[in-house]
């Protein structure tokens, strides 16, 4: 690894930690670039999961204030996203890695549109949302143990799916569901991360260089979240999420 990839990883650790810590979305930065440092793609994909992870404790770190008086929705929700990883994790190391490479284009193109889409679904589920009650917890948890093993699997647009359920299926305040989805995102990378550290491929110095520049930019973007307007933030990703996803199916 040379200068040029070092750089090159340690800028995609901040952006990515910055972008995670706003919404989610960061692994569309990271994962093609730990590609373009000539990772394969499940060593990339566990490699990204231990190296962002810092970024999330930076991100919680910035919403403290908001996660004040949320401690046992967030112990709830916390115990089904760990479900979720974990099952995640399993399906991630028992298939081929062949299974994951013919998937990864397929999974960052869906987490690109979902990213794109995510306004339009929050207003189409806000308007159709009639759920109350055992039935309503019910879906957020689903939605959560989902959202946990996908988070584990693969990831990118981990974020972006948790505020949208918190988004429709807890009534208040959205910087104060973006901190709980900060911690449920934190919960199932710890799952993750403890399991590829163990048992993963994954490439320690670049994660090393990532994992210290993710933390700077987890806590910057969680300070900048109230003062940016998502919307060329969400185009900017999404265009390039497509396109690593384009890259990858045609190579």
């Amino acid at each position: 690894m040379d200068l040029l990839d070092m750089c090159l990883l340690g800028a995609a650790g901040v952006a990515a930690g910055g972008v995670n810590a706003i919404a989610g979305g960061g692994s569309l930065i990271s994962f093609p670039a730990l590609l373009a440092v000539g990772c394969p793609n499940l060593t990339a994909n566990v490699t990204n999961t231990v190296a962002l992870w810092p970024g999330y404790v930076g991100g919680v770190a910035g919403y403290r204030a908001e996660l004040d008086g949320q401690r046992g929705r967030v112990i709830a929700l916390s115990v089904t996203g760990v479900l979720g990883a974990v099952a995640g994790c399993l399906l991630l190391l028992l298939t081929p890695a062949s299974v994951f490479a013919a998937l990864v284009p397929v999974l960052i193109a869906l987490a690109s549109l979902l990213l794109a889409a995510q306004p339009w679904l929050k207003r189409r589920l806000d308007a159709a949302q009639r759920l109350t009650g055992r039935r309503h917890r019910t879906a957020l948890h689903g939605g959560v143990l989902v959202g946990g093993a996908y988070g584990a699997y693969f990831g990118a647009g981990l974020g972006v799916m948790l505020l949208g359920l918190l988004g429709v299926f807890v009534h208040d305040r959205l910087q104060r569901l973006n901190a709980v989805r900060a911690v449920l995102s934190l919960v199932i990378n710890t799952v993750a991360l403890s399991a590829f550290a163990l048992f993963g491929p994954v490439r320690w110095p670049a994660a090393g260089i990532m994992a210290v520049t993710s933390l700077a930019g987890g806590f910057l973007g969680a300070r900048a979240a109230r003062r940016m307007s998502p919307g060329l933030l969400r185009a900017v990703v999404v265009t390039f999420g497509l396109g690593v996803a384009l890259v990858l199916a045609l190579r």
